[in-house]
Parts: structure tokens; sequence; C-alpha cells
């Protein structure tokens, strides 16, 4: 005896979402490859980086790649939750520009601005994945709240990274 598959008749599952449904997989998509090239240049910096001033900040990239890695595999379950493909390496466009390594790789401070600046890029984008979930889809949505509230937590701790290396004068 075969169990007969019923769709969804209503939420972002319903065949009458699919538009919308595409919409969001293709902002999950674009978070997806943010974190994945966060974990990238996290990596490289946190190895990268040399100097006593810096092992703060290496040990913070360090516990912040492990998370980025879990906010990449959050979107790609929720991709393929809302019937999209996780796309595959040959798919990857690099974007973060102002993460590459330094000339000197005692250049703390242009490490601490090119986190900020990653960061406050996923600020923005989950903030529009948030939106356009608003209503339709309250699974991604409270998943991309909680993946929000890490990436200003980061942020934050950053922005204080920076402030204290304005204050004497080395940024």
């Amino acid at each position: 005896m075969s169990m007969a598959v019923r769709a969804a008749s209503q939420g972002i599952l319903a065949d009458k979402q699919r538009e919308k449904r595409e919409e969001i997989v293709s902002l999950l998509e674009q978070a997806y490859w943010m974190e994945m090239e966060t974990v990238m240049s996290y990596v490289a910096a946190s190895t990268n980086l040399d100097g006593v001033r810096a092992q703060e900040v290496i040990e913070a990239l360090r516990e912040d790649v492990q998370e980025e890695l879990g906010h990449a595999q959050q979107f790609a379950s929720r991709i393929k939750e809302l019937y999209g493909v996780v796309p595959g390496s040959l798919a990857f466009k690099a974007e973060q520009r102002y993460l590459q390594p330094p000339e000197r790789q005692t250049d703390v401070v242009h490490v601490i601005k090119g986190v900020i600046e990653a960061e406050t890029g996923a600020i923005e984008h989950y903030t529009g994945i948030i939106e356009a979930t608003d209503g339709i889809d309250w699974v991604t949505q409270d998943m991309t709240i909680q993946i929000l509230h890490d990436e200003e937590g980061h942020r934050r701790l950053f922005e204080g990274f920076l402030r204290e290396y304005e204050a004497e004068g080395l940024a």
C-alpha cells in the first residue's frame, strides 16, 4: 500500500508559492556563498596575521570560522528544504576584496576593517531575507533572525577591536 504525497496547501511549500520560494532560495544561495567565502577569508586571516597584538583577533577569527561554517550549513539545509539545490563549487564567485591578505602580515587593522565590512554586508543581506520571508516563510525568517544575531555580535566585537586600535593611534 503506497501513501499518497500531498502538496502543502499553505505557506512557502504550497505550489502557488513556487515563484516566491524560488526568490527566497536565490537569497539563501547568496547567503550560503557569503558564509563560505567568509570562512575562507577568516581561515586565511587567522593563519597569516603575525605579531603579539594580533593574537586576540586571531583567536576571535578562529572561533568565528566555526560559527560561519555552521551558518553556511544552515542555509544549505534550508535551500534543500525549499526544493532548491545547494550549488557546487563551480558556482562560487569571490567578492570579498576587502578581506584579502594585507601587504604586511602585521596589519591587524586591515583585517579588522575587512571583518567589519563582511559582517555589515551579511547583516544587510540577512535583513533583506527577513523582510522577504515576512508573512510567508516563518522557518527561514526565524533561522535568519538567529544568524543575524550572531553576525551583529561579530561586528560589535570587531568594532571594539578597531576602537582600541584607534584609541592607541594605530588605526
